[in-house]
C-alpha cells in the first residue's frame, strides 16, 4: 500500500472511500509504464528524380552570327554553364548576343561574368560563381609589364 493510499484512508471513513477504483487505476498505470511505447512512424528516404543531377555539364561555344544566341540560351535553360567567345563576331552583334543572354540569365535566376577579352560565363541557377577572374587577369598584366 502506497503512502497515499495511508493518508486516505486517515483523513476519509471507510465507507466513503471506495478502494477497488484506486487499486484498478493503479493497475493500469502499471501496466501502461510495462509495456514498450510505440515507436514513432519512420519517415521514407524518398528523393525525387529531379532534384539529382546525374552531372554538370559546361559548354563551349563560338557563336558566329546572332541567330546562335538561341541555341545558347537553351543550354542555359537546361541548366549548363556556358563559356561564349564572342572574339570571332562583329563588336554590334557580339553586343547584341551579350544583351539577349544577359535577359536569358536574369530571367533563370543564373550569373553572367566577363572572364577575358570578349569571354563570358553564363551559368544557371544550380552553379554558383565565385571570385573575380578579371582582377587575376590585371593584376597578371601589371606583374608582366614591370619585368
Amino acid at each position: 500500500m502506497s503512502i497515499k493510499n495511508k493518508f486516505k484512508t486517515f483523513f476519509f471513513l471507510d465507507d466513503e472511500y471506495d478502494y477497488k477504483e484506486e487499486e484498478i487505476v493503479e493497475e493500469e498505470l502499471e501496466s501502461v509504464k510495462q509495456t514498450p511505447k510505440a515507436q514513432p512512424a519512420q519517415k521514407n528516404n524518398i528523393v525525387s528524380l529531379q532534384s539529382v543531377q546525374k552531372s554538370s555539364k559546361m559548354v563551349l561555344v563560338e557563336p558566329r552570327v546572332y541567330a546562335e544566341a538561341q541555341d545558347i540560351a537553351d543550354h542555359l535553360k537546361n541548366r549548363r554553364a556556358v563559356v561564349v567567345n564572342l572574339q570571332r563576331i562583329e563588336k554590334d552583334q557580339a553586343k547584341r548576343i551579350v544583351d539577349f543572354l544577359s535577359g536569358t540569365v536574369y530571367a533563370i535566376g543564373g550569373d553572367i561574368q566577363k572572364v577575358g577579352t570578349d569571354i563570358f560565363l553564363c551559368t544557371p541557377d544550380n552553379i554558383e560563381i565565385s571570385g573575380n577572374i578579371s582582377q587575376m587577369m590585371q593584376e597578371q598584366d601589371f606583374e608582366n609589364t614591370r619585368w
